[in-house]
């Protein structure tokens, strides 16, 4: 499978213009040129920056509103460091990952317009920097058929070659970027297509104990663990996955990854497009061997079919690389992003 040049090994910048404070204070100190020399410095080729459109469309939010400064700012110091650059609208108008329920982005007209509108002012003002800065149109789409998103998203490519007919663009599946909705997308634009997913299995490990999700258990869970222990977690609380610990798997590890990867790695070979891996990580409180064992793993079987990928993420958000961690694993985790 083809490899995409320059986006090996990144991470996000999570927290800083997406799922955010909103206000120039964060946004000026949260993250800051010395954020991307150290970046520089773990041997990464590339960060992948969320943005909400509430930080660069201009509104009646004067506190908010930054336009693209930040942006401008991360694409000069990425640069300066050699590293690349994907901007990943994580949020518009009508739509987030994470409030389903109130979603009504694929059912307004004047919202979509203003989608494309966004995209149309990210594609003019860095169309000249095509082969250092991509676009990743919308995270995480919760669509429970593609029909939709798979006609918002031709619609806006199309826009978007309007003015960057050669930068990369990125798209994911529905249900949260899955790895098994990328055959659901329509065939790829042109050659400079980028299919992505996002990677949290086992979820039982990688989310334990997250406070945000219903009904998750408050046992620690080990990596790679036994696999009766997911199943029987799993089946206990109706959720995360139980229906993926079985289907030809007979051990906890490896085997599993890549049992769930492989149908991205069949699409993206099929249609001859790039994959990437936008988002995986695990939390900060799992155990500390079993974290650097799922990053060893994960990274391996990465290396294997040359799948870019940005971890989640550098810092901050339960998620933090260089903070959250035991600092005697952050080399570990480092060396096998």
């Amino acid at each position: 499978m083809k490899a995409w040049s320059g986006y090996s090994r990144g991470v996000n910048l999570g927290g800083w213009l997406s799922q955010c404070p909103y206000h120039q204070a964060h946004y000026d100190t949260f993250i800051t040129e010395k954020d991307i020399e150290t970046i520089a410095s773990w041997g990464l080729d590339h960060v992948r920056l969320p943005v909400d459109y509430e930080v660069i469309e201009e509104s009646g939010n004067a506190e908010a509103y930054a336009g693209f400064k930040h942006i401008d700012n991360c694409v000069h110091w990425c640069a300066a460091n050699g590293l690349n650059l994907i901007i990943d609208l994580h949020k518009t108008p009508g739509f987030s990952f994470d409030s389903v329920a109130s979603n009504s982005l694929f059912d307004d007209p004047a919202l979509q317009l203003r989608f494309l509108n966004l995209w149309k002012a990210i594609s003019i003002r860095y169309a000249d920097h095509k082969d250092t800065v991509a676009f990743e149109l919308l995270n995480e789409i919760v669509e429970k058929d593609s029909s939709r998103w798979n006609a918002l998203a031709q619609r806006t490519i199309a826009e978007i070659r309007k003015y960057a007919p050669e930068t990369k663009i990125v798209i994911g599946g529905i249900q949260w970027n899955s790895v098994h909705t990328l055959g659901m997308l329509d065939q790829p634009y042109d050659e400079n297509i980028v299919y992505t997913f996002h990677f949290y299995e086992p979820f039982l490990f990688t989310h334990q104990r997250a406070e945000w999700v219903e009904q998750m258990p408050e046992s620690s869970m080990e990596y790679p663990g036994e696999l009766a222990v997911y199943r029987s977690t799993s089946a206990a609380i109706g959720a995360f996955g139980s229906g993926l610990y079985g289907e030809g798997v007979s051990t906890m590890g490896p085997e599993y990854i890549s049992s769930l990867i492989q149908t991205a790695i069949d699409v993206a070979a099929e249609r001859k497009v790039y994959l990437y891996c936008g988002e995986y990580g695990v939390i900060e409180h799992a155990p500390a061997q079993s974290v650097v064992n799922w990053y060893r793993d994960v990274h391996a079987i990465f290396e294997q079919y040359n799948i870019g990928r940005a971890a989640w993420t550098y810092k901050s958000m339960s998620f933090g690389i260089s903070d959250r961690y035991d600092s005697g694993i952050t080399p570990q985790i480092i060396s096998n992003l």
